[in-house]
């Protein structure tokens, strides 16, 4: 495990911040930083305009600078896997979400500030939070999805999906490697039931020192519950992320008298299914 995580932490960063800046570990602790601006990820360059994924350009818009022997300033990251949620989403309510049956963005970035603390205290830690997306060769109403989330306050990392395999998941891992580079790390909040993409690097995490939570449904993310590092919360138990209750019988949360759980597709899909496969 402990190669694996150091592995990933010499990969060329593809986030939205760029690579680790040289030379900005801090020195001793006890002298407070000046904090001039609270905004930690180039994902704006003045009004309207989108930052670039350059990572020769971005790592120097905003990113923290720390004066020689001074501490990093505190960060709080929230990292949200848009493809895993989606799709486990699908998986627990047995049908594509909907309008309805979409988390509910602007309540979950109102439970993740307040989790931050008082702003005014000395140490209050910036907050940042980030969404992680692949946009198909038809876009469709994503356009509009990633403005609300601009609007709301996330940072969206945006990467085209031209093949299958194409994916995000390197790209989050880097960020957060940036983030802990240029700041101390206090909360990690990790929205994906990916427990292959983030158990090792998480829990390394955890180790260092970062708090760190998962948050995602009960029914696929095994490796956060089961483990004895990670804090684990049912996406469904975030105040306000859905406007009504999901379709889904969980299993920590059983009535006594027990409870049918329907099945996902039909018996019969299933079989032709199974059949298409065995004689192919």
């Amino acid at each position: 495990m402990a190669g694996g995580a150091a592995r990933r932490r010499v990969r060329r960063a593809t986030s939205p911040a760029g690579p680790p800046r040289p030379g900005t570990r801090p020195g001793p602790p006890g002298v407070t930083v000046p904090r001039p601006f609270r905004h930690t990820a180039p994902v704006v360059d003045g009004a309207g305009q989108t930052g670039t994924a350059d990572a020769g350009t971005a790592a120097t818009m905003t990113e923290p600078q720390p004066l020689e022997g001074r501490p990093l300033p505190a960060l709080d990251l929230l990292i949200w896997d848009a493809p895993n949620i989606d799709m486990t989403l699908s998986t627990v309510i047995g049908a594509r979400p909907t309008a309805e049956t979409r988390p509910r963005f602007d309540a979950i970035a109102a439970w993740f500030v307040e989790g931050a603390g008082d702003p005014g205290v000395p140490d209050a830690p910036d907050v940042e939070a980030c969404v992680f997306a692949n946009i198909p060769p038809v876009v469709g109403s994503l356009q509009r999805w990633v403005e609300a989330l601009r609007g709301f306050g996330y940072a969206v990392f945006a990467r085209p999906k031209a093949q299958p395999d194409d994916d995000i998941d390197q790209a989050m891992l880097d960020h957060i490697a940036v983030r802990a580079h240029s700041h101390r790390l206090r909360r990690l909040v990790v929205f994906s039931g990916d427990g292959r993409n983030f158990a090792d690097p998480l829990e390394e995490l955890v180790r260092q020192g970062t708090q760190v939570v998962v948050v995602a449904f009960s029914e696929v993310a095994g490796y956060a519950i089961s483990s004895d590092l990670l804090e684990f919360i049912d996406i469904e138990d975030v105040p306000g992320a859905f406007a009504a209750p999901l379709d889904r019988v969980r299993l920590d949360a059983l009535p006594p008298e027990g409870a049918w759980l329907r099945p996902t597709r039909s018996l019969r899909e299933f079989v032709v299914g199974f059949a298409a496969r065995r004689n192919g």
